[in-house]
């Protein structure tokens, strides 16, 4: 059943090696995050539900999530440039974004 959703998913499987546990580290350590920040605190209803808020995550983790091991940046954006003028430190006024009904929240400086 499941090499059938991949199949139509056009994923290919590939198989981890015997005694080798950092082989597929990267894709448990994301789908660790992803239930943790999203699917833990989701009642999802059906599959076309799952796969909406699995696509609005993607965004948010590839376009808004800090990741610490790329120096707190984005992976899909280009580093934003430092505030330097103190007095633009102390203006800064921050709009907030809800995504997936509130449960991720994205927050920006209003122009």
């Amino acid at each position: 059943m499941f090499d059938a959703v991949l199949a139509d998913a056009v994923i290919r499987v590939v198989l981890t090696g015997v005694r080798t546990p950092r082989m597929n580290a990267i894709m448990e350590r994301w789908i660790r995050t992803c239930r943790r920040e999203l699917l833990d605190r989701t009642l999802i209803w059906n599959q076309r539900h799952l796969l909406h808020v699995l696509r609005e995550y993607e965004q948010f983790y590839n376009t808004h999530r800090p990741h610490q091991g790329i120096a707190n940046t984005r992976p899909l954006r280009e580093l934003p440039r430092p505030i330097t003028d103190q007095a633009t430190v102390t203006r800064l006024n921050a709009h907030r974004r809800r995504r997936v009904s509130g449960i991720l929240n994205e927050y920006h400086h209003a122009a």
